[in-house]
């Protein structure tokens, strides 16, 4: 995968780069080169969440739209039978019913929508996590054990100094 190859690189510029007291040097546009890339060969599950976030808001437009006509609808049919003395009630009960069925009929696609949308958020999240805990976490392992490598040998270089400055004192008072 290109992202860790690009975090080997990273590393190694660790490893090669000059410095001292647990410090180093390293050339900011270089890095910054690295980091570029990655983010380019980041994977496309990313993007999926604006998809998601678009979708999501068509289908509320689109279940908003549908409950609007189903009310026109519904005043159409009231009105006109309105004009007809003897039906004027069975109007008012039919328009209550085409009105309760299309409130119910909006309710249920918000809700299948809701279901919808909240069944690729989740599986987006698995994705997500299944992502962070496969690359970050193995990124983060593997720098870890490249800065406890380096303080083990920082550790023994200094244990060799002090031994070598622990002989010249003793010899130079022989």
């Amino acid at each position: 995968m290109k992202v860790l190859e690009l975090l080997d690189e990273i590393v190694e510029i660790c490893d090669t780069s000059t410095g001292m007291l647990n410090r180093i040097i390293v050339d900011k546009s270089e890095l910054t080169q690295i980091v570029e890339e990655m983010r380019r060969a980041l994977p496309d599950e990313i993007q999926q969440a604006q998809f998601i976030k678009n979708e999501r808001q068509r289908i509320l437009d689109e279940a908003k739209h549908e409950y609007e006509m189903l009310i026109k609808d519904a005043e159409k049919q009231a009105e006109i039978m309105v004009d007809q003395h003897e039906i004027t009630a069975q109007a008012k009960q039919r328009a209550r019913e085409i009105l309760t069925d299309a409130e119910t009929r909006v309710k249920q696609l918000k809700m299948n929508t809701y279901d919808y949308i909240d069944k690729i958020l989740f599986d987006f999240q698995e994705k997500m996590d299944v992502m962070n805990e496969k690359y970050f976490g193995e990124m983060f392992t593997g720098i870890q054990n490249t800065f406890e490598d380096i303080n083990e040998k920082l550790l023994g270089n200094r244990n060799e100094i002090k031994d070598l400055a622990y002989r010249t004192q003793v010899e130079g008072e022989l």
